[in-house]
């Protein structure tokens, strides 16, 4: 074989076992990398233990009114220390007079709460209640949705609205169906327990005064 054949045979063959290495080398670094990011059925993540809870300044004293807002107004009982898992977490406890329920809210998740509003925003809530009820022309399933997430947003503003939209003047239970009750009384207890909290005054006062906003006819009925 000439001489020239034999030095390109020998070219070609280390350009091939160069080009199979790189390969080979790409394909372990893919597979390291796949090792480290991803974890095995049987292999636990390393996890740093925190001493202390994330800090957050309080805002809030002992028996302060607060609302929550998938609950409403409640009122701040006691301020208390544990230790969970080796962290000391320091949390209030609210209780909420209406569903006779008590919540434990760690400090550094209080953006949750708020307080109550100002004398200002109630009687800017009462302003709304006497506004004519805006009704959208859209499926019921919809707006029902869209009440509810006003009702648990913990806007005082939102919750009012709510409260007018759905208000019929009257406390026949013919003229709303079943589940417009519920979103409305719903929505007037939650509104009603911030006036009471505000104002300082009787449930019957709150109750006479934003039914006379609402237009009321009839005194509401609550129920049990």
């Amino acid at each position: 074989m000439p001489k020239k054949k034999k030095v390109k045979k020998l070219k070609k063959v280390k350009k091939t076992k160069i080009n199979k290495i790189k390969i080979k080398a790409k394909q372990e670094i893919k597979s390291v990398s796949k090792k480290t990011t991803s974890l095995g059925p049987d292999e636990k993540p390393e996890i740093k233990k925190i001493k202390k809870q994330p800090t957050e300044k309080r805002i809030y004293n002992l028996k302060d009114y607060v609302v929550y807002p998938k609950h409403g107004v409640g009122k701040i009982t006691a301020i208390e220390k544990a230790k969970i898992g080796g962290i000391e977490i320091q949390f209030y406890k609210i209780f909420i007079e209406k569903e006779k329920l008590t919540l434990t809210v760690p400090i550094n998740q209080q953006s949750k709460l708020r307080h109550i509003s100002s004398i200002n925003q109630i009687n800017k809530c009462v302003s709304i209640l006497k506004t004519k009820p805006k009704i959208k022309r859209t499926m019921w399933s919809r707006r029902a949705q869209e009440y509810d997430q006003k009702i648990n947003s913990g806007k005082i503003y939102e919750l009012a609205e709510v409260v007018k939209d759905l208000n019929k003047n009257t406390d026949i239970i013919a003229d709303q169906s079943y589940s417009e009750r519920q979103l409305f009384e719903k929505a007037y207890e939650r509104l009603k327990s911030e006036f009471e909290a505000v104002l300082k005054v009787s449930p019957e006062d709150v109750q006479k005064k934003m039914d006379k906003a609402l237009g009321r006819t009839a005194s509401l009925e609550t129920t049990e």
